[in-house]
């Protein structure tokens, strides 16, 4: 279903109940032109893969030095 920003912003709470009842998605336009997608969430949706490491182990748990002391902070 498509629909215009003036539209969506006069009735953003009843379309958001729609498309989360539906599962439907939404697309907003602005002068014709697409702008945005509306779309239900996956509550199960995984995040495994999600996030990349980009350092190594060592690199991740390696010491930034300084000292640090628990109690009173940065030595």
């Amino acid at each position: 279903m498509e629909i215009s920003a003036s539209q969506f912003k006069a009735r953003c709470l009843a379309l958001l109940d729609e498309v989360a009842g539906s599962g439907a998605e939404l697309i907003v336009t602005k002068r014709g032109a697409p702008v945005a997608r509306v779309g239900p969430v996956d509550p199960d949706a995984s995040l495994v893969g999600s996030a990349e490491q980009l350092v190594g182990d060592e690199e991740l748990v390696a010491p930034v030095g300084g000292r640090w002391d628990a109690e009173r902070g940065p030595a």
